[in-house]
């Protein structure tokens, strides 16, 4: 072999061992933020002040019975003056869910909003900016599942930056956060949650750069 073609040998070599060593370091970072996010995941509801906490809204991101029924709790318990479900089935009624959550339909019917036009995490976020924007309102808590709440601040704080938010994560009973890699589906819906994470945090910071 030439001189030329062992040093084009040695050189894609070189190369192709930095492809599989910078893969191989995006894998276990990749790896790491994922025992992190499933970490932080939270284990139980807000209790105490944070609990007690008024805001101007409630907003629910449909998903999950819990998740209505908390709303509603709150809202009953005059956490909020109003509460809007976002990512309705079009054709469901308040009458309805409230049904489906076990309250009496006078007593907090007047107060409840149902928003029909998402479809997705980002679609809930201007859904609800929308309507937050038309009530003038300038702070809501958030009622979403707890592995769903990181995402969902971000997608919020992305579309009404000026808007204060306050979590409020509800338990998902068949998501087995104690290790959750022995069980299949908390397993695979932790991944493909994380994943979306990764894709809206990449969105949040070209969006920083791009306004810096």
């Amino acid at each position: 072999m030439s001189p030329i073609h062992r040093r084009r040998g040695g050189v894609m070599a070189r190369a192709v061992g930095h492809l599989v060593a910078g893969a191989l370091a995006l894998a276990v970072a990749w790896l790491v933020g994922l025992f992190w996010y499933a970490a932080d995941v939270p284990r139980s509801s807000p209790t105490g002040a944070d609990a007690e906490r008024a805001t101007d809204a409630i907003v629910v991101l449909t998903g999950g019975s819990n998740r209505l029924r908390t709303g509603l709790e709150l809202l009953a318990a005059g956490r909020a003056r109003k509460l809007f479900v976002s990512g309705v089935y079009d054709g469901v009624e308040v009458q309805e869910l409230l049904k489906l959550s076990r309250h009496s339909p006078t007593e907090i019917e007047c107060c409840i909003t149902l928003g029909y036009s998402a479809d997705s995490t980002i679609g809930n976020a201007y859904e609800t900016a929308d309507w937050m924007h038309d009530q003038g309102f300038r702070s809501l808590r958030l009622v979403t599942a707890n592995y769903h709440m990181r995402r969902s601040l971000l997608e919020l704080s992305m579309a009404m930056p000026d808007v204060e938010l306050v979590p409020h994560p509800v338990v998902a009973p068949t998501v087995h956060l104690d290790d959750w890699w022995m069980w299949p589906g908390t397993a695979n819906l932790l991944v493909n949650e994380y994943n979306k994470l990764l894709v809206a945090g990449a969105r949040w910071m070209v969006r920083r750069v791009v306004r810096d």
